[in-house]
């Protein structure tokens, strides 16, 4: 199974965007589910996740500025991103794990963010 993101587009510094990560399976609800982020000549990074009950995590990169929730109802995790910054220009990606320890998979094709100064 294979998460589908979207929501990407090109922004000025300041704005906005929500995106999207959206499942196939009504089982998504039991899985946590991260928002990730690889920018050019980078390593892919963690930006933000939820867990199955709704607890919320983020890098310190994104804290303040970022919120991710989840609507279960429509097997999608959403990442709302203010005051974005052109060091957010980045293909996001999103995947899922069932347990804490467990590495996260099925991973999406990305959507690409990028944010103009």
């Amino acid at each position: 199974v294979q998460l589908q993101a979207s929501g990407g587009g090109s922004v000025q510094a300041g704005g906005s965007l929500r995106l999207s990560c959206e499942a196939s399976e009504r089982t998504f609800r039991f899985y946590a589910v991260g928002w990730f982020r690889q920018a050019p000549g980078k390593e892919r990074e963690f930006v933000a996740g939820i867990s199955a009950s709704g607890t919320t995590s983020y890098a310190d990169s994104v804290k303040g500025r970022f919120t991710i929730s989840r609507d279960n109802a429509k097997n999608t995790v959403y990442l709302q991103m203010n005051s974005l910054k052109s060091e957010d220009t980045a293909v996001y990606y999103c995947a899922r794990r069932l347990l804490p320890d467990a590495d996260f998979g099925s991973w999406g094709q990305g959507t690409q963010v990028t944010v103009s100064s």
